[in-house]
């Protein structure tokens, strides 16, 4: 992708780039978190994506930091018209457990955070992320989400016909052979293990971006140095973020460069090509003692016919980032004052633990 390509004006409303059906229709659960705020933005920015909704759970830090955080970089990027709903303060079965080691005590610790413009949605997360797959035709939903699976989980018990509406759940979790919060598990997949079990067993198609193909997402210098060519507040906000995660990475895991898990998820969903994938059976493990939350993929003969479950390889780090920093073009200085009151939100009745109030969300 050339740079002339890079700067190209959105295409009109409802026009996809690359693909003659339109833009995909995606719901992001999140619990930013650096490399979540970097898949927002590039949810937003690019016109192959057209974001629904943003969900949040407890993960990089409790549910009312990740919510703020939410909030503070849709204000950021300039979403309108779009819900932000806050879900799980906890996981299914576990006590709590934070990155506050990676993420900081706010979770999106580096940058100065501005007040959000944007007001919550009353609907529990949980019950958006059903409103809205119930909403739309069969087949045309897709769930990404870049936390622990908790409200994902809970969506399907609730309403057990999502799963069958949902188009692919896209996730950024798990390892196939490498993990980070222990020798086997990855963090999102071990803070609540018990959702993950969940999601992967119910037979909506799973693609698990994980850690053996977000490891090659790495933010190097220059990658770095060219989002900061870009020269707009949502790109210093970027540069911001990955200075505060590349140290924290280095003091944490030994990494030179940080890997930026979560925009990996988006950019499958975006450009499939970018992200080669392997079939795979995959599942939890609920009971190792030292192997609790390892997403066991099966390599020992082919995949069945019936597998629907798939694991992200190969990354093509190039055309990743390529995506990144069109996104953050496209979005460019967003006007200030805009205000999103959320889809339908003055319409549906407050649920207990979604309301946003001076203390938080509760």
């Amino acid at each position: 992708m050339t740079w002339s390509t890079i700067v190209e004006p959105h295409p009109p409303a409802n026009q996809s780039r690359t693909n003659p059906a339109g833009p995909r229709k995606i719901i992001l659960d999140c619990d930013p978190g650096h490399d979540d705020a970097v898949a927002l933005l590039l949810a937003h920015g690019n016109p192959d994506i057209e974001l629904l909704a943003v969900t949040t759970v407890v993960g990089n830090q409790t549910l009312e930091k990740v919510t703020r955080n939410a909030l503070a970089v849709g204000t950021i990027a300039g979403i309108t018209g779009v819900p932000f709903a806050a879900g799980c303060p906890r996981p299914l079965v576990r006590s709590i457990e934070t990155a506050p080691d990676i993420h900081g005590e706010s979770g999106m610790d580096g940058p100065a955070l501005p007040e959000s413009t944007i007001e919550l949605d009353p609907r529990h997360a949980v019950d958006l992320i059903i409103d809205t797959v119930m909403a739309h035709e069969p087949g045309t939903v897709t769930l990404v989400p870049t936390a622990g699976l908790t409200n994902i989980a809970l969506a399907a018990r609730k309403e057990p016909r999502i799963v069958e509406r949902v188009k692919e759940v896209v996730l950024m979790g798990g390892g196939y052979h490498v993990g980070n919060w222990s020798a086997v598990a990855e963090f999102n997949i071990i803070i609540d293990p018990e959702a993950a079990h969940i999601v992967f067993n119910e037979k909506w198609p799973v693609v698990m971006v994980g850690l053996d193909l977000t490891h090659q997402a790495l933010a190097t210098p220059d990658v770095v140095e060219k989002i900061a060519a870009i020269g707009t507040g949502p790109a210093k906000f970027v540069t911001e973020l990955m200075d505060f995660f590349a140290h924290t990475y280095k003091d944490a895991q030994g990494f030179d460069h940080p890997p930026v898990h979560d925009p990996c998820a988006v950019a499958y969903v975006i450009d499939p090509s970018i992200v080669s994938t392997r079939k795979v059976p995959v599942n939890i493990e609920l009971q190792g003692t030292l192997t609790l939350g390892m997403t066991v993929a099966d390599f020992r003969a082919p995949a069945p016919a019936d597998c629907h479950t798939s694991v992200a390889v190969d990354l093509d780090h190039a055309r990743f980032w390529d995506l990144v920093t069109d996104a953050l073009v496209r979005i460019g200085e967003p006007g200030a004052g805009a205000t999103n009151t959320g889809a339908g939100a003055s319409d549906v009745e407050l649920n207990e633990g979604a309301q946003l109030t001076a203390g938080g969300v509760k």
